[in-house]
């Protein structure tokens, strides 16, 4: 597979402190990487950085789709424009509109007829949203709130979906339920980075992975192999 993204020397911070230090990865077209770590290692960062929400110190972030760009440091809008679209830890829909509004927001740019059709797929996907189109997001369960967050990014079609701790809060069958959507989105040819704490769900679905620590890649490799490197079993899937 042909690479989609690569990252290069990426550094981030805040204030005086760096956060991340000068990383590489990369994410192959049409695979899923999944990005492990524990709380504050620097993951949410990483993604802030990739769709325009923060500015690099140094580094690069090479979107390789059309035209080859450096897309660091470019407006969060110009990011979503190419093709690079965030799914925000926390869910984060808009709780007093409803369902429909929350989707067609995904989609603000697309044309009409073209936006219904993507509701449509999105329904599809989502049968508890098409039983939901006129409630309002804030009265959805979490689960509920975490298929609408994706089903909104998928609104927009992207070409990169950035994933941001989707099984946060939710209970043991709804995140068995949204990473088999996930796996489903594989298997359709999406190109996936998923940030998760829960390394066991995050490597059953990834074709590779990386192992972030403090701020700095600690292991990469095929997520098959990660799951069962000895130190990642001790210290993320409780083995």
């Amino acid at each position: 597979m042909s690479d989609l993204l690569r990252v290069e020397g990426l550094r981030l911070g805040y204030g005086r402190a760096d956060v991340v230090h000068a990383i590489d990865l990369t994410v192959a077209r049409g695979s899923i990487v999944s990005l492990i770590g524990s709380n504050g290692a620097g993951k949410t960062t990483i993604l802030r950085a990739l769709s325009g929400l923060m500015k690099p110190r140094a580094g690069a972030i090479r979107f390789l789709d059309g035209t080859p760009a450096d897309i660091a440091g470019e407006a969060a809008h110009r990011v979503a424009r190419r093709g690079i679209v965030q799914v925000p830890e926390g869910r984060q829909v808009f709780a007093n509109l409803t369902v429909a509004e929350n989707l067609r927001l995904g989609a603000y740019h697309a044309p009409g007829p073209e936006v219904a059709r993507r509701q449509e797929a999105v329904v599809a996907r989502f049968p508890r949203l098409g039983e939901r189109l006129g409630q309002q997001a804030g009265y959805l369960s979490g689960g509920e709130q975490q298929m609408l967050a994706m089903g909104r990014a998928l609104m927009a079609e992207p070409v990169l979906l950035l994933l941001d701790e989707p099984s946060m809060g939710l209970a043991p069958l709804i995140v068995e339920e949204i990473f088999s959507i996930i796996a489903d989105l594989r298997r359709e040819g999406r190109t996936i980075l998923l940030v998760e704490q829960n390394a066991t769900a995050a490597l059953g679905v990834a074709d590779h992975a990386y192992v972030l620590e403090t701020g700095r890649i600690r292991l990469q490799g095929p997520a098959a192999e990660i799951a069962r490197n000895p130190e990642v079993t001790a210290a993320y899937l409780g083995l």
